[in-house]
């Protein structure tokens, strides 16, 4: 890489939002450099999970054979409270009604090689540590590499590194903590059922000494002999986790182990703090912006983010292309698509971050095939614009009412 170097977007990170954002400005016609901190491929805590909506995305990206000569699921398989649930995705206009899942290693590879095929050029092992600005605009970003330190100059700048958004922090982005927020962690288990069509959650997690904790357990089938196993659980600065991700992710696999075929150890555990919501503020600038997970775009009810990183790479390419000013523009596109959403989705997720609601209102749900219908279509964020029935309606006006009491709205 040469000491200094110039293009007209830069894109910092080349997760699923990075490479997205990456893909859609260079088929538009733009000059693009997609940087990433790692070597890829590489790997990155996840569910590994791919809904209904992120689906819709990647078959957009011209994606869909390959994401289904992985794996496919019908639904989803709810466990908990003595229960269990098979619901199917719902049919949602505008979206298909079948998922997939594919280890985050392999998938962030090949949406950052489609953004290459695409035009983008790849700079890997490159760590964004400072930005240099002008009047408030980016004009260029320091690297720190294996061979030195250099500049990336650039006429815009989409920051998509991630949760901690190292580079987000430099531009002022602050996670507000007092909203909930998640602890999770995922590891990879041999299971004689790999080949499920259908992804699993236990919402009825507990821990070492047998207390129900405010989280879930998954278990995504992967197709290739083994399933993505995985814990989380929800805290605010008033309710902190106080669980060992790790640990936890043992006694789960120890407790499902038969029914789910599970033999080995766990593989590859690791675990990570997630915002959510959009709990985070300073989201752009005059000519920079930061998407998917570093703008906390991640659903506080599953913790699912990678449809909204693709979801938020192609807007922002769009935005770019028609010349819109970020600093106002951004923030106001992620409040109109998202805003409500979670606004009652972090206000939800707050009432479960405490075991002892949880306890009342778990078995009434599970024992409901309607209540958890529902709730897969608005936990899964599987409602669309285009939309118009009850389910939607509902979910829409809670949305509005939960924005109006909002002390801190979402992209604030």
């Amino acid at each position: 890489m040469p000491s200094s170097t110039h293009t007209d977007v830069l894109v910092v990170g080349a997760g699923p939002a990075g490479s997205a954002a990456a893909t859609w400005a260079a088929r538009h016609g733009l000059d693009v450099v997609l940087a990433d901190a790692a070597v890829f491929p590489r790997d990155k805590t996840c569910g590994d999970g791919l809904t209904p909506r992120a689906i819709g995305e990647l078959d957009r990206l011209g994606l869909t054979e390959w994401v289904f000569a992985h794996t496919e699921n019908h639904g989803l398989r709810a466990h908990g409270f003595g229960q269990r649930l098979e619901l199917p995705w719902p049919d949602v206009e505008g979206l298909p009604n079948r998922g997939s899942a594919v280890a985050r290693t392999e998938l962030d590879d090949h949406l950052r090689t489609t953004a290459l095929k695409a035009g983008a050029v790849g700079v890997e092992g490159a760590k964004a540590v400072d930005a240099r600005l002008e009047g408030g605009r980016v004009r260029a970003v320091t690297f720190r590499g294996s061979e030195g330190t250099f500049e990336i100059e650039c006429e815009r700048l989409v920051v998509a590194d991630g949760v901690r958004s190292p580079l987000g922090k430099v531009l002022g982005r602050e996670w507000h903590r007092d909203t909930v927020y998640a602890v999770a962690g995922r590891s990879y288990v041999t299971s004689t059922m790999s080949n499920d069509p259908w992804i699993s959650s236990h919402l009825e997690l507990r821990g070492e000494e047998g207390q129900l904790l405010s989280g879930y357990g998954w278990v995504f089938p992967l197709g290739d002999g083994s399933v993505n196993l995985g814990a989380g659980t929800l805290a605010t600065t008033k309710r902190p986790a106080d669980v060992a991700i790790k640990p936890l992710m043992q006694v789960y696999a120890d407790t499902i182990g038969d029914q789910f075929g599970l033999s080995g150890e766990l593989r590859q555990p690791t675990s990570a703090l997630l915002p959510m919501g959009g709990a985070v503020s300073n989201v752009a600038g005059p000519n920079w912006a930061l998407i998917g997970d570093a703008a906390a775009c991640i659903n506080p009810l599953n913790g699912e983010g990678i449809d909204y990183g693709l979801e938020g790479g192609r807007f922002i390419a769009e935005m770019l292309v028609a010349g819109d000013p970020l600093e106002t523009a951004w923030p106001a596109l992620l409040t109109e698509h998202y805003g409500e959403a979670f606004s009652i989705a972090r206000r939800l997720a707050g009432v479960f971050s405490n075991p002892k609601l949880l306890t009342a209102l778990g078995p009434v749900g599970m024992r409901s095939d309607l209540l958890m219908t529902l709730a897969l279509r608005w936990m899964g964020n599987l409602v669309t614009a285009e939309d118009r029935d009850r389910a939607a309606r509902v979910w829409r006006f809670a949305g509005r009412r939960s924005v109006a009491l909002d002390a801190r709205p979402p992209f604030s």
